[in-house]
């Protein structure tokens, strides 16, 4: 990124060459992302910039903006160079260790709201911990735990629980191992992409996010199939199993829950359209 800084730089000129590096390297949403880094820059919102527009920048802000856009240049997430996603209306610290929170899932959670009254609740493939702690803080459960089999995703999640105050208990474990307990509601957002596919994902994600959260096995189903028939055992009589999936993986995450006993299952579309979230009952 090129900045004259021999002459006085607005807050406007840094944003017009943030957006046009950002266009040149084809990043989507180049106008929204180099406004958000002048934003996360400045400590201001854009209505402020907008007054400000035309007052000179300080040096420490030009630097620090050139910088991060140069990053997001190279196709690093937004959110891990600001170490902020918002998911459910609350903050959630993220970085290269975890996926970022994403619309898709809030579908999946705004499900399981409404039933959390009271109930024992179990993340599996907790990443983040966004689902987790939404449950938590907007729910009224009666317990809630999440599980996942990476120590630094856990770190992020048990950081993400402090910064909401949230009452969720962490397991370190591979899927079921190390869970004994019982649950009213086992939900989960796993890994669902097929091997094949990931290498044709957008570069934020094939190169920025962890494979092992986005790795579903050859066909994007290998965590369905142990979590529907681990779960039956750790799932109370009349408890519900959720689900978030790719959108074409409705009918065999359906069958394979059909297929081990669980009944009432049905699938949900999300604000798109798309199939997104397949749960049922044990």
């Amino acid at each position: 990124m090129e900045c004259n800084i021999s002459e006085p730089i607005t807050y406007q000129n840094l944003l017009q060459v943030g957006r046009s590096h950002l266009e040149k390297m084809n990043i989507l949403d180049a106008a929204l992302d180099s406004r958000y880094l002048l934003e996360y820059v400045t400590g201001q919102n854009n209505g402020w910039l907008f007054l400000h527009g035309s007052e000179s920048a300080e040096q420490k802000e030009i630097a620090a903006y050139t910088d991060l856009i140069k990053k997001r240049a190279r196709h690093i997430p937004l959110q891990h160079l600001t170490g902020v996603q918002e998911f459910m209306g609350l903050s959630f610290y993220v970085n290269e260790h975890v996926l970022v929170p994403r619309q898709d899932t809030e579908c999946l959670v705004e499900m399981v709201l409404p039933i959390t009254e009271n109930k024992k609740i179990l993340d599996m493939c907790t990443g983040s911990g966004c689902i987790a702690i939404s449950l938590a803080v907007l729910g009224k459960a009666k317990e809630c735990t999440a599980v996942d089999l990476s120590d630094a995703a856990l770190e992020v999640a048990k950081k993400n629980a402090r910064i909401n105050r949230a009452d969720v208990k962490y397991v370190q474990s591979d899927l079921f191992e190390k869970i004994d307990d019982t649950y009213d509601i086992i939900v989960s957002n796993p890994p669902y992409i097929p091997q094949d596919v990931i290498e044709g994902l957008m570069e934020e994600v094939r190169e920025h996010e962890p494979r092992m959260a986005l790795d579903g096995g050859k066909d994007g189903l290998d965590f369905y199939r142990s979590i529907i028939v681990e779960g039956v055992k750790h799932l109370n009589v009349g408890g519900w199993l959720f689900f978030e999936i790719g959108c074409e993986q409705a009918k065999d995450v359906m069958d394979l829950m059909r297929m081990s006993g669980y009944y009432e299952v049905n699938c949900q579309k999300d604000y798109a359209g798309n199939d997104r979230v397949v749960y049922g009952h044990r």
